[in-house]
């Protein structure tokens, strides 16, 4: 880079800074659990100052883009229900706390795909591999050696910690091994795939194990099937999940056969189908506007929790609904459902238009997510958004060339910078 004029090389570096802060993700979770927003939005901060530098306006308008679109413009009227919901929150406190957390990591996820893909020098998807590998390795040995080093730090020793690395290692994994498969690296991808996998299946957490099963199931279906028929799997059981939520509780109850429960044990299904009972009776007295956002947590004292059935309240005092698009309803109520699902169904046709390789790749991906939103315990956990958002942008650029442009000359004729002058 040294050969390079002084602006383009402050630019080139900031994107190599960025680069290399998003390939350590799966390290730096590993190590502290909740680490993910940090590193998202110091790796989009890097990315957003080398834009501005090379070219402010070209910049801004290559972000903004997207945000005028139908897609982007329900995610917009989304986050503004979200902020209006708080005016009835019964826990103001709460709300803005979970509002603090949920905004600033889906913005600093947004700005990393945005800005990242196209922008990353070609030695990142190795050193993310890498990453992953070392941190799929680490969470093995931890777990197969009781935590030695949680406890020679005086850390808390349980096998839930590995939970949230394991399920940041969910979404990133197939990304990146595509991406390591187009640029020609296939012992590299391979290594990803089988370390990823030992990790999740090791860790104890049955919603990576799955998001595995779910993404590897549909992403083969993708690759042995036309377009159209993955496209409708996807959105068919998009549609089904918000659309069935309310009632997934009265369902469950009625369709799981004791015997099931019983294999189930460890997973507490008794408690998940009641929880998901009692959330939905919640939402069928107040369909309307919800709760109010981020209330899940103290959803008990919600003036809603008192009209229902007195023998399904307690289970209103658990913390949240085991489920993503129950949160929704009972949050958010018919209005934040009907924007998700717009987003949901537009985000569907969008991966139609995506050629075969990466289609199939974001199929898997949001099959792999659909199943833990399945079980998650909650929708506006910056861990996980950040971890969504940086396995978008390794999806997006294995849509990228080797030595393409980067998306800004695309966007601004007096960008000046190549990925490619980075590996001089």
């Amino acid at each position: 880079m040294s050969g390079l004029p002084p602006r383009a090389e402050t630019v080139a570096r900031l994107r190599v800074a960025g680069a290399v802060t998003l390939a350590v993700l799966p390290v730096a979770m590993a190590l502290a659990n909740r680490s993910s927003p940090t590193v998202v939005g110091i790796a989009a901060m890097f990315f957003v100052v080398a834009g501005l530098i090379e070219d402010a306006r070209g910049t801004m308008r290559f972000v903004v883009r997207p945000l005028v679109t139908p897609i982007g413009l329900a995610a917009l009227g989304f986050v503004v229900w979200s902020l209006v919901s708080i005016a009835w929150s019964p826990v103001q406190d709460l709300s803005w706390r979970n509002i603090e957390e949920f905004l600033p990591t889906v913005a600093g996820a947004y700005l990393l795909a945005r800005l990242a893909p196209g922008n990353m020098p070609a030695f990142t998807p190795r050193l993310a591999a890498w990453s992953i590998a070392l941190a799929g390795l680490y969470i093995v040995v931890a777990l197969a050696t009781h935590l030695p080093l949680h406890r020679a730090m005086g850390s808390r020793v349980a096998l839930f910690v590995f939970n949230r690395p394991a399920l940041t290692i969910l979404p990133i994994m197939g990304p990146l091994a595509y991406l390591l498969y187009r640029r020609g690296h296939g012992i590299a991808a391979l290594l990803v795939l089988v370390v990823s996998t030992g990790a999740i299946l090791r860790s104890i957490s049955g919603a990576a194990a799955m998001g595995l099963a779910a993404g590897a199931v549909m992403s083969l279906v993708a690759v042995l099937t036309p377009r159209r028929v993955g496209l409708a799997i996807v959105g068919g059981v998009l549609a089904l999940s918000l659309i069935l939520a309310p009632v997934e509780g009265d369902i469950l109850q009625k369709v799981m056969p004791e015997a099931v429960h019983d294999r189930l044990v460890q997973s507490s299904s008794r408690a998940r189908v009641a929880i998901a009972r009692s959330f939905g009776a919640a939402v069928a007295v107040d369909p309307w506007k919800g709760a109010g956002f981020g209330t899940s947590a103290r959803f008990i004292e919600t003036p809603v929790a008192a009209r229902i059935e007195p023998g399904l309240r307690p289970m209103l005092a658990v913390g949240h609904p085991h489920n993503i698009f129950l949160q929704i309803w009972a949050e958010l109520g018919i209005v934040g459902a009907i924007l998700i699902g717009a987003i949901l169904m537009m985000m569907v046709g969008l991966i139609g238009r995506l050629p075969r390789g990466e289609g199939v790749v974001a199929l898997g991906l949001v099959a792999s997510c659909t199943a833990v939103a399945f079980v998650e315990h909650g929708a506006w956990q910056g861990w996980w958004i950040a971890a969504v958002g940086a396995a978008i942008a390794w999806t997006r650029e294995a849509a990228m060339a080797p030595g393409a442009p980067c998306l800004l000359q695309a966007a601004s004729a007096s960008t000046r910078f190549r990925p490619e002058d980075l590996a001089r």
